[in-house]
């Protein structure tokens, strides 16, 4: 359950960076929100809080406090989203649009740490043992050796 907790931390990091300056032109002190810069980060940011509460929704419903597609989904989710913040980081999207300079700022910077913690603690839940009813079998069949049931 902690993977769940630390997760549902990283949507929350993630969510909170959508509202940072993500993009500044060259030469100017005011930036453009990820929610300014590109419709993409508040739906990532969206699609994370309906993951966190899903993910509770589980905890408190599911076989053993967790389901496996969920946290593998919100795994995949939360890598997807820590390469669209690394990107913006390397190549702020959109110069050409806007014909200036970008680089990136605050809330990328933000964002890419509470997406790794979103993916991170999505991998931490997917691997512990309460949602796998499949591992009790498996373990049980190996203890008993081969050819042995």
């Amino acid at each position: 359950m902690t993977g769940a907790y630390v997760a549902i931390a990283g949507v929350v990091i993630f969510t909170v960076a959508v509202f940072l300056d993500w993009a500044t032109p060259e030469g100017e002190e005011a930036g453009f929100s990820g929610y300014e810069s590109d419709s993409l980060l508040p739906f990532a940011a969206f699609l994370g809080v309906g993951f966190a509460v899903a993910l509770l929704y589980a905890a408190s419903r599911a076989y053993r406090r967790q389901h496996r597609g969920l946290s593998l989904a919100s795994m995949a989710v939360g890598l997807a989203v820590t390469l669209q913040s690394l990107a913006w980081i390397l190549d702020v999207p959109g110069a050409a649009e806007r014909q200036s300079e970008l680089s990136a700022d605050i809330g990328s910077w933000v964002g890419l740490v509470g997406a790794v913690v979103w993916a991170i603690g999505s991998g931490m839940l997917a691997n512990e043992p309460e949602g796998d009813p499949e591992r009790d079998r498996v373990h049980d069949r190996h203890e008993d050796g081969p050819g042995r049931r």
